[in-house]
């Protein structure tokens, strides 16, 4: 049974501060421009399953389940989560009441893949987490309303749920300031020319047509830090449609600003993706952002960059689809972000009636648009080229509910702590056309903001 409650307006920076600290909260933020893609937020905390998985060994709620492969994975949380509710969750008008929550990280992908890896996984970093959580406080940022929903039949936890919430205060102190972090590459300037490079001299040799390389930027944190206090700052510096924070246990917290919607499924199993290809900065003004869009839009490698992504969208969906239901909508558009411009495009089609969220995921995981084409291929040589383990980086951020729909980003623009160590990884796809030097130049604009903020909290 779905239920509903509306509630007295809290700013989420509030809820953050209260109940953030705990272990196994969830905050799925929508910032930036306000329209359909970033109209909710949803924070749940007290879920009732977890699960991690490091290196393909699998704990839950504290059991040691022992080694599973990654579809095993997907298949034990098909089954944690609830029979479908679809019919009450639409009538309730909001789209998520509790469900799965968490995020697979790239070595998830990895093995989905049956790629090793050469590098050693960073300590602390699961390779997913997820915990299962049987209410979700909501806001509507377009109606400015707030509500508590659940699907529990437990009414002590419904009336316990409006109560805690009427005991938040209105308003909280700003996040405390840490003294500023030490962001170190993982590898010199050379050494990522070099590898894209290399890259390159791979595709004209046929090897492959697109590879997308990145590398990490590493900070300690100081004593008495917390994730979520950083996370507090960095939404307002750098609002994202997509954003979100976890604490997932065991010392391990993900703060994202990701602008890029992975797979979004319906309840009817309609899926969409819309892969980020392509990036310019913004302009000092409206006259010179125009313009610099005008030619990211007219741009031949970016736009080639964009195109093979989604080529490899169509792929990737199509396996688990209805024949015949794949198209492609948004193609080649430019739209603003914060801090840069990018090429978006949309791919939409329709799950076959025997396939659901979980086939999904384990169809098209790693994303495409931060591997390559052919993606199999692309995985090998991104292990090769690349100086670490990407860790989260480069996964997805995703929630699963009682009526079968999802949403999910690209984790990027992200920060991952594990314990006093802190890492954000930045890159970009290459092409034939693609030159090391601004290759360099656009990785290190994808992270100024983040290294601004670095310094400045």
């Amino acid at each position: 049974m779905v239920w509903l409650r509306e509630l007295p307006w809290r700013e989420p920076d509030a809820v953050l501060a209260a109940w953030g600290h705990a272990p196994w909260c969830a905050f799925l933020d929508s910032g930036g421009v306000l329209e359909e893609r970033s109209r909710w937020h949803f924070f749940c905390h007290a879920p009732r399953h977890v699960l991690s998985v490091s290196a393909g060994h699998v704990t839950m709620d504290g059991r040691d389940l022992g080694a599973l492969s990654p579809r095993q994975v997907l298949a034990l949380l098909r089954e944690l989560c609830p029979p479908s509710q679809a019919m009450e969750l639409a009538d309730s008008g909001v789209p998520f009441c509790g469900g799965l929550v968490g995020f697979a990280g790239y070595g998830f992908g990895l093995a989905l893949e049956a790629v090793p890896s050469i590098h050693l996984a960073q300590a602390g970093v699961p390779d997913m987490a997820v915990a299962l959580y049987d209410h979700a406080y909501v806001w509507d940022r377009q109606e400015k309303r707030c509500y508590v929903s659940g699907f529990s039949s437990v009414s002590d936890m419904e009336a316990g749920c409006v109560a805690a919430w009427h005991a938040l205060p209105e308003q909280v102190a700003p996040a405390p300031v840490c003294p500023a972090l030490r962001l170190e590459p993982d590898q010199s300037e050379a050494a990522y020319c070099q590898a894209v490079a290399r890259a390159r001299d791979l595709i004209a040799a046929g090897d492959i047509f697109q590879v997308n390389i990145t590398g990490r930027y590493t900070a300690r944190l100081p004593e008495g830090v917390a994730g979520v206090d950083l996370y507090r700052r960095l939404r307002v510096q750098a609002p994202a449609p997509f954003g979100a924070y976890l604490s997932c246990g065991a010392g391990f917290s993900l703060l994202s600003c990701s602008p890029e919607r992975f797979l979004s499924v319906s309840a009817q199993g309609g899926v969409t993706s819309r892969p980020i290809k392509g990036t310019a900065p913004r302009g000092v003004d409206a006259a010179q952002d125009e313009v610099l869009a005008g030619l990211l839009a007219a741009d031949e490698k970016e736009c080639a960059e964009n195109l093979m992504i989604v080529d490899l969208m169509r792929h990737d969906i199509g396996r688990v689809a209805r024949i015949g239901s794949m198209r492609v909508k948004d193609f080649l558009k430019v739209e603003r972000f914060a801090h840069v411009h990018h090429l978006v495009s949309e791919v939409r089609g329709t799950l076959l009636p025997e396939r659901d969220a979980f086939d999904l995921l384990g169809a098209t995981l790693p994303p495409g648009s931060v591997t390559g084409a052919p993606k199999h291929r692309a995985l090998e040589i991104i292990d090769a080229l690349e100086a670490s383990a990407r860790g989260a980086y480069c996964g997805t951020v995703f929630r699963i509910g009682v009526d079968g729909s999802m949403d999910s980003a690209v984790i990027i623009r992200s920060f991952e702590c594990a314990g006093r160590v802190m890492r954000i990884g930045v890159g970009g796809g290459i092409t034939i056309l693609s030159d090391p030097q601004k290759e360099y130049e656009e990785m290190r604009l994808k992270l100024a903001p983040f290294a601004a903020f670095a310094e400045g909290v």
